[in-house]
């Protein structure tokens, strides 16, 4: 009985196998005489190995263009003015060590791209602390001995966001940091990997000192400037832009204070803050007030507080002067503790102590400016981040070094001309498009072959195949811009009315077939043969499923606006013309 109850589950396991090979050997033949009769369909189904030493002697090389794209992180040693670090959000973190005049790749062999803090050691330049994860996942802490050359992960892998990175003035291995736990714009999911950590060994064992839901992290970090044991926190539980703030009322923002290093915690009073969502919060804590004068720049604008958050109370109604998910930081000179720094589109000054605000560095040179050093022996000294890279000031903002020696511009899509010498076109976050000629007329490709085709900072390009000097780009809000560069002359050729629903990047792309057919796609595709003097609709509606009765019509389209339901039909995100 047992061998043939055996036997009989030897035979069942085996039944699906011998099934399975049958199938296998009816396709095979079926495969077989399909090659025979179709010769070109299987050529093109099993396409020839392509030997890899063929490529052997192909290199990468930078073409450009040379300018710098957002910046995450900063910092610079005191007393140093020619050493420097930034931090980015793909592209590792930079040094220089000439004022801003050359900058070099210092974390490649970490392969980890994006960065959300640096700190240096205030005894010890050589130790730098950088926290990984803003806009991409990190995988935790590194530690630098030797100002950057080489580096340790010294744990916090999972934290994968990392907001802020405090380091003890006296003892480089007391490390308090700062996870979020969420990227830049984003939501993470649940997970308790957030909140305050403490390290009091150099990394080698970390304690989480405040925690508060497995949703809300840690937004900012600031520390007394005269006393470290004094600290303040802000947690958050961002929410994904792409589909506006939700629609509850509940508070999502909550201001920490700990009097022992970050070891303990107690939550800030609430007295005079907004009840309603603050949202992201820049903490900042003035120098030589012992602690007691602290600004929180938050969605509804700025708010001090003159006795170690017991009460608050909003410095100004200057509608510039508020943060928001995207930018939300606040800084204080060293020396003087009336001197406030604000984070916007513009950076903006005060000098009354948040009272008042003036445009204190904007374009030209950049926009969106997010993160700001000042050298606490030398507030003349100071380094910007912005999305338009890092710019130096040794003269107290007078002057500042260039932004065009930095190649970490962060591009959306890329794409080729067929003209010879070809051209590389891409738009670039936050600086518009550009156009780089794969070599040049003077030696080196240079600021002098690069050029803008005009199109949006996200956009499709589609240089006409026909007409090297032709270049269409999508502009704002669903728009379509065609760029001759005989003349440089940049006009709209396509205007979206409110019938059509446009993603944030309509697809834009030429039929391989026909040089003078231009796709566009919205929630349905469009074409133009003559240049978009005119556009025909030539698919229904792509995004609405035909068999649904009663289904939404289109409404107009607004890159900013929540949609009424998250699962309504999005429009076309690609086009593929075969």
């Amino acid at each position: 009985m047992v061998n043939f109850c055996v036997f009989r589950r030897i035979a069942l396991l085996r039944f699906p196998r011998l099934l399975a090979a049958v199938v296998l050997l009816v396709a095979a033949a079926a495969a077989t005489l399909y090659a025979q009769q179709n010769p070109a369909a299987a050529a093109s189904a099993n396409p020839p190995v392509v030997d890899p030493s063929l490529f052997s002697a192909m290199r990468w090389r930078l073409i450009g263009p040379y300018r710098a794209g957002r910046v995450s992180a900063v910092a610079g040693v005191p007393g140093d003015a020619a050493t420097y670090y930034m931090g980015t959000p793909g592209g590792g973190v930079w040094k220089t060590t000439s004022g801003g005049t050359t900058w070099k790749p210092i974390f490649d062999d970490q392969h980890v791209a994006s960065i959300g803090d640096i700190a240096i050691a205030p005894s010890n330049s050589n130790i730098i602390i950088v926290g990984t994860g803003e806009q991409t996942a990190g995988d935790g802490v590194y530690r630098s001995s030797d100002a950057g050359a080489t580096w340790t992960n010294i744990g916090l892998k999972d934290s994968r966001f990392i907001s802020t990175v405090l380091i003890d003035p006296r003892n480089p291995n007391i490390i308090v940091v700062g996870v979020l736990g969420h990227p830049i714009l984003g939501v993470g999911a649940p997970s308790e990997n957030r909140g305050v950590y403490k390290t009091t060994d150099g990394g080698k064992t970390w304690t989480k000192t405040l925690y508060r839901d497995d949703m809300a992290g840690v937004s900012n970090m600031a520390s007394d400037p005269d006393n470290p044991r004094t600290l303040y926190a802000a947690l958050w539980k961002p929410f994904d832009f792409r589909s506006g703030p939700p629609d509850s009322h509940a508070q999502d923002s909550w201001i920490y204070k700990s009097t022992d290093e970050g070891a303990t915690w107690k939550p800030a009073s609430e007295e005079g803050l907004p009840s309603t969502p603050r949202g992201r919060v820049g903490l900042a804590v003035a120098p030589g007030s012992k602690g007691q004068k602290i600004f929180a720049i938050m969605e509804p604008g700025l708010f001090r507080s003159d006795d170690g958050g017991a009460h608050w109370r909003q410095m100004t109604k200057d509608p510039r002067i508020t943060g928001n998910l995207y930018i939300c930081r606040v800084y204080v000179d060293p020396k003087n503790p009336d001197m406030v720094f604000v984070m916007q589109t513009t950076t903006y000054r005060s000098t009354d102590g948040g009272q008042n605000f003036t445009a204190y560095k904007g374009a030209p040179g950049g926009d969106d400016y997010h993160v700001l050093w000042i050298d606490p022996q030398n507030s003349r000294r100071m380094i910007l981040g912005v999305d338009q890279g890092a710019t130096i000031s040794l003269d107290g903002g007078l002057t500042w070094s260039s932004w065009y020696n930095q190649p970490t511009g962060q591009f959306y899509h890329v794409i080729t001309d067929n003209q010879f010498p070809y051209v590389s076109y891409a738009p670039q976050q936050d600086s518009g498009t550009a156009a780089v000629p794969n070599r040049s007329d003077y030696g080196e490709i240079s600021f002098r072959d690069w050029f803008s085709i005009g199109g949006f900072e996200f956009c499709y390009i589609a240089p006409d195949p026909a007409n090297p000097g032709i270049v269409y780009s999508g502009g704002w809000y669903g728009s379509i811009l065609r760029f001759d560069k005989t003349t440089g002359q940049i006009v709209h050729v396509f205007v979206r009315s409110a019938k059509e629903r446009m993603s944030q990047m309509p697809p834009l792309v030429f039929s391989p077939q026909d040089p003078h057919t231009l796709y566009l796609g919205a929630q349905y595709v469009l074409k133009t043969t003559n240049g978009g003097d005119s556009w025909t609709q030539i698919s229904p509606d792509l995004t609405t499923p035909a068999a649904a009765p009663g289904a939404p019509a289109d409404q107009p389209h607004a890159q900013t606006a929540r949609p009424a339901n998250p699962a309504a039909p999005r429009p076309l995100q690609t086009l593929t013309p075969l």
